[in-house]
């Protein structure tokens, strides 16, 4: 059988995303995630083209234009939940704050744990390696915090899409400045940040130009156009090297939040009922777009692990000591910045699809060879099943906690029928 054909290709990606599906309803259920089942999913089918002698066959391209186009969709899904009310600048700035500060320490000592022990690794390479380690997945995240209360899942969703964008930020930076470095021409930090400001402003004209000129486009074909001016923009900003997910990021913010972004003379070339169309129909299609991608992407991955990097003790040993530094400095951050209520906040910090792909975006030049793959995947494995218990323990603290108010006596009137959400909230305040 030929399953490199036409039509079986067609059936076996119709198989996958029907699977994903399945997958993400018992994840929603049990609280494990679908991604660590669409990985294991991809290690099966592994085996079974070892079987039929199609185990050497090359990924990585397909799977380097997935994990690009899944970090647009995912980062734009996120930036269109984000609404800017004033109420909400506290979140996103503490949110933000904590993002930034776990991304930094986080490198800082996995970078220190990388140079110590992987032989030829450089302290500046040591840096590079360590930032993908140390940026949350907002792909992973973003679909298994939907059961949390509104204020624990509005935390995730900020701080995971900081810590993507700050964390490729800065994984650009420091490529950037090895590569100069080794030319003799580094920008430096003011050069940084000048790039940043320049995309900002870029970003800005270029979401208010589409804006504008979507709205007065009357086909109904003008969604996939959209994206696939997001996707020219964001791919011209990094041959541009600029910080490109800003773009998508500031468009995503934009859009969805009009009333602030569009006053006086601006609010007057703005027709609301057009733009909310736009709006609400990019919103369906970046959520379909970004399962689409995600469930190939994590697949395909899983067809490229090589377990046996596992199984090594050295692998075991510097991963084991990354993932403590992770959870350690977490604990610090959010008691300091979150009081005592950090659970299950505390342990959802998983490793995933920016991490995957900016370790393969690594220049050739900078490459380590003493570095094993087998580290990235076992930080990917066990901050994955560390978030899953500790959801799963999460659901069950509130399902007990419903039983128990259910079973209160009929004359507390504030606790007949609670739901999950009111039980949770009001745990949370009760902790404060």
């Amino acid at each position: 059988m030929d399953v490199l054909s036409s039509y079986n290709i067609i059936i076996e990606i119709s198989l996958i995303i029907i699977l994903s599906f399945v997958f993400s309803e018992i994840s929603r259920k049990t609280n494990v995630p679908s991604v660590l089942m669409l990985i294991l999913l991809g290690i099966v089918l592994k085996f079974g083209l070892d079987a039929l002698g199609l185990g050497s066959l090359d990924f990585f391209p397909i799977l380097e234009v997935l994990g690009i186009i899944g970090l647009i969709m995912i980062v734009l899904e996120a930036a269109l939940e984000l609404e800017l009310k004033p109420e909400k600048m506290l979140p996103i700035g503490k949110a933000l704050l904590i993002a930034l500060v776990c991304l930094l320490l986080s490198a800082w000592v996995a970078a220190i744990i990388l140079y110590q022990f992987v032989p030829g690794m450089t302290m500046s390479a040591a840096w590079l390696y360590a930032t993908p380690l140390s940026i949350l997945s907002s792909a992973i995240i973003i679909p298994s915090v939907a059961g949390l209360n509104n204020e624990k899942k509005e935390f995730h969703i900020y701080e995971s899409t900081f810590s993507d964008i700050l964390g490729i930020m800065l994984f650009y930076f420091l490529s950037g400045q090895i590569e100069a470095t080794g030319e003799g021409h580094s920008n430096g930090v003011g050069g940084f940040f000048a790039n940043v400001l320049l995309t900002i402003v870029i970003s800005l004209v270029a979401s208010y130009l589409i804006i504008l000129i979507f709205q007065n486009i009357r086909s109904n074909v003008k969604l996939f156009l959209l994206i696939a001016v997001l996707l020219l923009l964001y791919a011209i900003g990094k041959k541009m090297h600029l910080s490109s997910l800003i773009i998508i990021l500031i468009f995503g913010l934009l859009i969805a939040n009009m009333p602030l972004f569009f006053q006086g003379k601006l609010g007057r070339l703005l027709h609301v009922e057009r733009a909310k169309n736009i709006y609400e129909g990019l919103h369906v299609i970046t959520m379909e777009t970004a399962f689409v991608v995600r469930t190939l992407f994590f697949v395909i991955f899983g067809l490229t692990i090589s377990l046996a990097a596992l199984f090594s003790w050295q692998v075991a040993m510097i991963s084991g000591l990354i993932i403590l530094s992770i959870y350690v400095i977490r604990f610090i951050i959010l008691r300091i910045f979150l009081g005592s209520d950090i659970l299950p906040q505390l342990f959802v910090a998983p490793r995933g699809l920016i991490t995957i792909l900016l370790f393969y975006a690594i220049p050739k030049e900078i490459q380590v060879e003493g570095f094993e793959p087998g580290i990235l995947l076992f930080i990917i494995i066990t901050s994955s099943v560390i978030m899953t218990v500790a959801m799963v323990h999460d659901k069950q603290r509130m399902n007990e906690a419903v039983k128990k108010a259910q079973s209160m006596p009929v004359g507390y009137e504030k606790w007949k029928a609670p739901t999950l959400q009111s039980v949770a909230e009001t745990g949370d305040k009760e902790k404060h």
